[in-house]
């Protein structure tokens, strides 16, 4: 079964626009940072908690996932917002965020 050209044409478009829009994304995501921090999820499920080494899970987040994040860690916790704070091991700072020492 053979392709016709304008098809192929309009195909190769449509992917060429979604990586672009895809790769823009991430820059976009990481200079739009309200706090100019950001971090990825390198844990296949990274739990958030409700302060430094608490018990209570608030929330969970995916490998991949890029995260707001506040220029605070204690204990090896990152705060990602109030009451929410994640291993500070399985979420790193994306290249150029600007999360503190």
């Amino acid at each position: 079964m053979a392709i016709s050209k304008p098809v192929l044409f309009i195909g190769g478009g449509l992917a060429l626009i979604v990586v672009v829009a895809i790769s823009g994304q991430d820059r976009e995501s990481s200079a739009s940072s309200p706090t100019g921090c950001q971090v990825v999820v390198t844990a296949d499920v990274l739990n958030a908690r409700d302060a430094p080494g608490g018990q209570k899970i608030v929330g969970k987040y995916v490998k991949d996932a890029k995260i707001d994040a506040q220029p605070v860690v204690e204990n090896g916790f990152r705060k990602i917002a109030e009451g929410k704070w994640v291993s500070a091991e399985f979420a790193p700072p994306v290249q150029g965020a600007k999360c503190g020492p």
